[in-house]
């Protein structure tokens, strides 16, 4: 007897906590246009795979009755996203350089769905891609403010919200957090800022859950502006990593981890939080999920 009544609860536990998972969920996605106008170009009406990571994680989302806001630059470039849920996708446009978008995206959160339940910031700029010889300060500045101070406009505008919903955040980092590639100071530095910043609200919203992920080498706008752009000043070596893993289809598809970070944004567990999660732990990631 004492066993069945002790199954009956694990049960009644598991079931409670997968329903309150699939509960429906607001979440704020950063980046999800990057690419996405010239991808729409080349593929017309249809696709068979995602432009970016951000692109695929609230395409998942949505596929799973989330509500979700994307800040964009370009309205225009996210319409077919909101087309496949009106009433459940919102838009805020602007450049995230401007630090009063956080404070914007969090209030359409609140004001079109009621509440928000997690953060995916995933937008961010490889430029200015050179030497720290040959660099302009003003230039590794405008890189900052894109990639870690919006950040933390954005992050500090919806800790209030968080607390209220036990919420979560993930920022979508990089390799280059923890390994220097020639000319990507900037963009390494950020990342590597942004790891911390992770920690940080780890270490001081303990109602939170709070990730990094490096997503890997992943098939996006980016992987082709290094191939095609910034290659002349990198070092040979590192061009040829990125052109080999390209021709020799190594590169992961956007939709891989962009649909474990939209996972990751609804429903993990409180074990990972502070943690800097790269590709290969994500068959870790799953059991916290």
């Amino acid at each position: 007897m004492f066993i069945c009544v002790h199954l009956r609860l694990c049960l009644s536990k598991a079931r409670s906590r997968l329903e309150k998972m699939m509960a429906k969920k607001t979440v704020i996605v950063t980046g999800a246009s990057r690419g996405l106008e010239a991808f729409l170009i080349e593929n017309a009406a249809t696709y068979s795979h995602f432009p970016g990571i951000g692109f695929a994680a609230a395409e998942y989302l949505i596929n799973h009755s989330h509500n979700v806001v994307l800040v964009a630059r370009s309205a225009e470039a996210l319409k077919m996203l909101q087309a496949k849920a009106p009433d459940r996708v919102s838009i805020c446009v602007g450049d995230l350089a401007d630090f009063s978008l956080g404070e914007k995206s969090v209030e359409i959160a609140n004001k079109d769905f009621g509440r928000l339940d997690g953060l995916i910031l995933n937008h961010g700029m490889l430029e200015p891609a050179t030497r720290i010889a040959d660099s302009d300060p003003n230039a590794w500045r405008q890189c900052f403010d894109v990639n870690f101070f919006s950040l933390v406009a954005l992050v500090k505008a919806a800790v209030p919200s968080l607390r209220v919903s036990n919420g979560r955040v993930v920022f979508t980092s990089s390799g280059a957090s923890t390994k220097a590639y020639s000319t990507w100071g900037a963009y390494g530095a950020s990342k590597a800022a942004m790891n911390h910043l992770n920690l940080t609200l780890a270490a001081e919203e303990p109602s939170l859950t709070s990730i990094s992920v490096r997503p890997g080498v992943v098939d996006t706008q980016m992987q082709i502006d290094i191939r095609e752009v910034h290659s002349a000043l990198m070092d040979e070596k590192d061009v040829t990593k990125f052109r080999n893993l390209h021709q020799q289809g190594q590169l992961v598809k956007p939709e891989q981890p962009g649909r474990v970070i939209a996972k990751l944004a609804v429903g993990a567990q409180k074990q990972l939080s502070g943690q800097f999660l790269e590709y290969v732990h994500f068959n870790f990631a799953a059991e916290f999920l």
